[in-house]
């Protein structure tokens, strides 16, 4: 039995994951962190490493996945392998900075009712849009999660160090899952950490998601996911 330590993404709990874990059968256990708990990056290094095995298979999305290459830095006698999902170790593009600068002073002042069609155009393929299997999982997390979740995890992780040229360090497997068609994350940003590390395991999906990977495309990312884990 494979342990998986899953990590979350921006606003997200472990229903990131739903329509994922099952197509990955029965050869593997699932434990989550809770990194909506935090309340600042220091905050969201410690839970990582309180809810993962002692030698961790991590896998990891967007802002969970940016940690997690952090994490694996910082502790590589801690970490057996690492799934990188629609995130690459540069942080945010400028463009996203700015989205998420004009996006906080508005929570300040407003009642948060969740995802608008704005910002779910931006993190989903347009086919995508209209799927309550998808749509409704979002917005369910971002509401139960809330507004100072979201406050809390723009503020504390908008300003990420460039860990991009460090991943040549990573003495662990490493798998990265990237989309073309994922507004947050340039593909080709994801394409780099073959320059730095040829040893990761990269794969861009070409049509069928956006950002949203593990909800967009779950059986495409379980197939790469179990050819990764059964590979010597």
């Amino acid at each position: 039995m494979t342990r998986l330590d899953l990590v979350p993404g921006t606003l997200c709990d472990e229903r990131m994951w739903g329509r994922l874990l099952p197509l990955l059968g029965d050869g593997f256990e699932f434990h989550h962190v809770p990194l909506h708990k935090a309340r600042s990056r220091a905050q969201m290094q410690e839970l990582i490493g309180a809810h993962t095995a002692p030698k961790a298979n991590l896998v990891a999305f967007s802002l969970g996945a940016y940690l997690a290459v952090e994490y694996a830095l910082a502790n590589p006698e801690r970490v057996n392998s690492l799934v990188i999902i629609a995130s690459s170790a540069r942080g945010l593009q400028e463009k996203e900075k700015a989205t998420r600068l004009r996006i906080i002073p508005l929570l300040e002042k407003n009642h948060y009712t969740g995802m608008t069609q704005m910002r779910l155009r931006e993190i989903l393929a347009p086919e995508h849009m209209d799927d309550p299997a998808i749509v409704d999982v979002i917005q369910a997390m971002a509401v139960e999660l809330g507004k100072d979740v979201l406050l809390t995890q723009f503020r504390t992780t908008i300003e990420r160090p460039d860990l991009m040229s460090r991943t040549g360090e990573l003495r662990c497997r490493v798998l990265a899952i990237a989309s073309e068609q994922d507004k947050l994350v340039a593909a080709d940003d994801v394409r780099e950490f073959s320059r730095y590390n040829p040893a990761i395991e990269l794969h861009v999906l070409q049509e069928g998601t956006g950002h949203m990977i593990p909800l967009e495309a779950p059986q495409a990312l379980a197939s790469h996911l179990l050819n990764f884990y059964r590979a010597p």
